[in-house]
């Protein structure tokens, strides 16, 4: 039987917000989501973490989203990031993103705050009972500081309009439980572990690394489905030290971005608190894209 967020299955690109001095760049915004209508990529995912969505006003937050789903006109699915530490301020911006057009939502757990378990389940609650399109609950402890434990996920599936979870605790044993007590779609929040959780059931991932690799994330995602372990195995062991690189030399958005500079299809340009990386970072992420065969030797 499918889960009930099966729609969203496959792989969505969490795609970073394009600045030119300082300002948001709509024609490389635009780029981009013709890059990954293009590649086959199934969902796009504006203003999310990697969309440097703490660090936007209100009215940037809100024109990312309406430019990603007038661009996409259909051809790809839209997940709005609209996630706050304020239920209020999540509610708002959700129920905005429905009305511009969103397929659905992706609501990070509040942040800072630190809720109980009780504050958890009210959150989306209240957000999931004001709206009518799919909301995607993204458990992510390591930046928000504090986790959504199973039992708490597996309450909110109960939910009608809470579909998915976007699973980046790093650990299996969470999502077994998720997998195995609800109906769930869940979806993996770290690259590097798509393909151990779609081996327990997940249905494949919102990446970072998609940005520059579309291709091969979804052939791994393609194989996973399909159950060819051999070639998704082997497009794991190809990604796994370019999506490490991603996550492990500076926070993300970072790399990626600095990425896509090299490629020619960012500025690379980052809002303060975050920082370009260093001298030597850049050169590590450079021998590992050269590696990979994304750029040439000169590099």
């Amino acid at each position: 039987m499918a889960r009930k967020g099966s729609d969203f299955a496959g792989l969505s690109v969490a795609i970073v917000t394009p600045f030119t001095d300082g300002v948001l760049d709509v024609a490389k915004l635009r780029d981009q989501v013709e890059f990954q209508i293009a590649a086959g990529t199934r969902c796009l995912v504006p203003v999310g973490t990697t969309g440097e969505s703490p660090t936007l006003s209100h009215e940037e937050h809100e024109r990312v989203i309406s430019e990603v789903v007038q661009i996409s006109a259909g051809r790809a699915k839209v997940m709005a990031g609209t996630g706050s530490n304020s239920t209020a301020e999540a509610l708002r911006l959700t129920k905005w993103a429905e009305k511009a057009g969103a397929d659905a939502a992706l609501l990070v757990a509040p942040y800072y705050n630190k809720p109980t378990q009780q504050g958890f389940y009210l959150h989306y609650k209240a957000i999931a009972e004001a709206v009518s399109i799919p909301l995607c609950v993204y458990n992510i402890p390591g930046r928000t500081g504090k986790n959504i434990e199973p039992d708490t996920i597996c309450r909110l599936a109960e939910l009608p309009t809470i579909t998915m979870v976007k699973e980046a605790t790093g650990s299996l044993d969470q999502a077994s439980q998720i997998l195995g007590a609800t109906d769930l779609t869940v979806l993996s929040g770290d690259d590097s572990l798509t393909l151990p959780l779609m081996s327990i059931g997940g249905e494949g991932v919102i990446s970072v690394v998609g940005n520059v690799v579309p291709h091969d994330m979804i052939a791994l995602v393609n194989a996973a489905t399909a159950g060819d372990f051999a070639e998704a195995q082997r497009l794991h062991h190809k990604l796994f030290g370019l999506c490490r690189d991603m996550l492990g030399l500076a926070t993300n958005p970072i790399p990626i971005k600095h990425a896509m500079k090299l490629l020619g299809r960012d500025t690379g340009e980052l809002r303060l608190p975050m920082t370009p990386l260093e001298p030597d970072q850049e050169a590590k992420l450079a021998q590992t894209m050269v590696a990979y065969g994304l750029l040439g030797a000169a590099h």
